[in-house]
Formats: structure tokens, C-alpha cells, sequence
């Protein structure tokens, strides 16, 4: 049975697209056609004029529906958190896990491997190999030196279900990146102080992307760039940032937009309200913080972040799409989502020009958010 999207802008994650149709059989996408040659048999779905997109990829989200991650690893937390982020249009997603006891680890690595979903791309360990001083709201008593019989105990352990891990430049050594990249993990330097010097070192020994960019890490000084200043210098390194105006200024969102282009992409870093020692937020409006008044975590939705940067930054909509779809799958080397292309899959977010989703699509199956059931 075929499925045919119609009537839509089509963002391609190449271009822009009007006045063709999306095939769809089974769960991948099968061809982009003119209308008028799509098959007669096909279940039609209008889309009334409203966007395509490829569905969001979220590399760095703790929690969602309620629950966070860290605080419930249990099989049915992490099946509501799934359903809440596919709904809001990100169909692929890296749960992370902030520096936390050593017990936490194996337990979070076991639900994921026992709840296999394939929207839940894995898991990124945001420390505990991250510097002290710039910790932000992670556990200081948790945090820890990186050690390679530890490294090499908890990914083997880990069997594949751990694909992003940030670190601290500045505390590990050559062998120590080279460690972690070899399982296959694109590692991430944040929660860091490090100065120009030992931000470029970690990107020449196999650091890929700089975690929430201007977040827990050593500021721009004009005697001293730091890691900020190292990631707009460095020719093919990536940065992640959270774009809610809060974590990040639009201002600054527009000036490192500039400075990196394709090399920028979006994350939520979302929490959920949590009361445990190690991961206390707060709901605080459109933010978390912790008890302290100290900055944590987000509200955003992939969607809103889109939205904020179109709106607020001045990004054009088909490069913002990219920044939440087409670059993360670039940089997690995931060859079959992120664009809207023949062979893809069928992982698709449709919204309107108020940036409401209206239908999400998750390999070929259609999802209807609460709000327009």
C-alpha cells in the first residue's frame, strides 16, 4: 500500500519543493513525483498547503511527557518520553544522561537495550569526564578524571548503545579521545574550561562538536578565545546550541550562525521537573533551573526551536530545518534520515505556517499530535 503526501512545500533538506507529491511505501520514502503520476491506489494525504520537513533529530534530551530520563529508568518512562517527542516532530533522538552516580550508567544503557524503539537513536553521556569548574547543573560529586579500564568497562558494557559522549578537552589525553572514538562514539568537547589551545588539540585527536555552544564552558575573551573561539576557527568542527533566547541570546544565535554555518545545529537539551539529589530542575516558565536558581535545562520543543529561529534570528525556514534535521544526521553519520530523498525513511514532520505540527510520520506510519486528534 502506498502513501502520498500532496499539496505541500517540500523542504528536502536540498532544497525547497512545490507542487509535487511524496510517495511513500512501506516505511521509506520511494520517490518525489508530479502529481498527476502518483499511483492511483495510494492512500492520499493532504496536506493543505502546509510544510514538509524531514522529522527532527535531537541529539541532546533528557526528558519529556513528564518524566525525566536519569530519574526513571524503567521501560515505561522511557516509552512516554518517546511518544511525547515523536508527537512534537522529532523523530529520531539522542536521550542523554548528565554526569550522575557510577549505578545509573549500566541501568540506562539496560532499558534502552531492553525497549528498542527506532526513534531512540541511543544514548549521549554528558559526562562525568567534564571539568568541575564548568559544570553547570550537573552533580559535582559525580564528576571524575577519565580512567581507560573504566572507559573500556562501560562501553563494552554499552554494546553499541552509546553514540555521543562529552568530555572536557582539557582533562583528557590523546589516547583517551582516541579510545572513545574507537567504539565508534563521536565525541564531544563541553562542560569545559578549556583555553584555544586545548580546545584545538582535542579537535585535531578526534573531538567532532562542541555541546550547547557558550553553555558551561570557557568564555570568548579577545586574550583568550577559548572553546568558543577554537569551534568558529576549526574547519569541520560542529556546535550544537539551544535557541529558547535564554540558554543563548538571538543575538549571539545570529553571530555564531554566521561564523559556522552548516556547521551549527539545534538541540532542545529539555528536562523535566525532577526532585532526585543528582538531577534537581525546577520549572521556571519557559526554562529549568535548579533549586539554586542556577540555569539547567530547557522547555523547548525541536519545533520551537525552529520557530524561534526563523522568527527571532532571522534564519531562513529551509537552512533552520536543516540545522534540526539535515546536520545532526550528518554528523552521527546516519545515512537514511535527515532529507526528504528516494531511499529515505519515511520520517516526516508536516506544520503550518504558525510552525503547529499537524501530522508526524515515523517510518511510514502516521502520528497525529493530542492537539489534532
Amino acid at each position: 500500500m502506498y502513501k502520498v503526501l500532496t499539496n505541500g512545500t517540500i523542504y528536502t533538506g536540498d532544497n525547497c519543493i512545490t507542487g509535487k507529491s511524496i510517495v511513500i511505501r512501506d516505511d521509506h520514502i520511494e520517490a518525489i513525483l508530479a502529481n498527476r503520476s502518483v499511483p492511483k491506489d495510494a492512500e492520499i494525504i493532504d496536506c493543505q498547503g502546509n510544510n514538509i520537513s524531514p522529522g527532527f533529530i535531537d541529539l541532546q534530551i533528557a526528558g519529556a511527557g513528564g518524566y525525566l530520563f536519569s530519574s526513571n529508568l524503567n521501560g515505561k518512562a522511557l516509552r512516554a518520553i518517546t511518544e511525547s517527542i515523536v508527537k512534537s516532530g522529532t523523530t529520531g533522538f539522542l536521550i542523554v544522561l548528565p554526569t550522575n552516580s557510577p549505578d545509573v550508567y549500566p541501568a540506562a544503557i539496560k532499558t534502552i537495550k531492553e525497549n528498542p524503539d527506532p526513534a531512540v537513536l541511543g544514548l549521549h553521556l554528558e559526562g562525568p569526564f567534564i571539568n568541575p569548574s564548568r559544570r553547570g547543573a550537573h552533580a559535582v560529586e559525580y564528576i571524575k578524571k577519565p580512567a581507560k579500564e573504566e572507559i573500556d568497562q562501560l562501553l563494552n558494557d554499552a554494546a553499541g548503545i552509546v553514540k555521543m559522549v562529552t568530555v572536557a578537552p582539557e582533562l583528557c589525553t590523546r589516547e583517551i579521545i582516541e579510545q572513545i572514538s574507537g567504539y565508534g562514539i563521536v565525541v564531544c568537547a563541553g562542560h569545559s574550561n578549556a583555553t584555544f589551545e586545548e580546545a584545538m588539540n582535542g579537535f585535531s585527536w578526534g573531538i567532532k562538536a562542541v555541546t550547547h555552544l557558550f553553555n558551561a564552558m570557557s568564555p570568548m575573551h579577545h586574550r583568550d578565545t577559548g572553546l568558543p573561539g577554537a569551534a568558529f576557527q576549526s574547519e569541520n568542527i560542529l556546535a550544537s546550541i539551544v535557541a529558547d533566547g535564554i540558554h543563548v541570546d538571538y543575538g549571539m544565535i545570529s553571530i555564531a550562525r554566521r561564523l559556522l554555518k552548516e556547521k551549527l545545529y539545534l538541540v532542545s537539551d529539555a528536562v523535566e521537573a525532577s526532585s532526585e539529589a543528582a538531577v534537581q530542575h525546577v520549572r521556571q516558565n519557559d526554562s529549568f533551573t535548579l533549586p539554586d536558581g542556577t540555569l539547567s535545562g530547557s522547555a523547548l520543543t525541536m519545533m520551537k526551536a525552529v520557530q524561534n529561529c526563523v522568527e527571532r534570528v532571522g534564519i531562513p525556514v529551509d537552512e533552520t530545518l536543516r540545522m534540526a534535521s539535515t546536520y545532526p544526521a550528518k554528523l552521527m553519520n546516519l545515512k537514511n534520515i535527515g532529507k526528504i530523498k528516494p531511499g529515505f525513511k519515511a520520517d516526516l514532520v508536516i506544520f503550518d505556517k504558525n510552525f503547529k505540527v499537524r501530522i508526524v510520520i515515523k517510518e511510514g506510519k502516521t502520528i497525529l499530535p493530542d492537539s489534532f486528534i
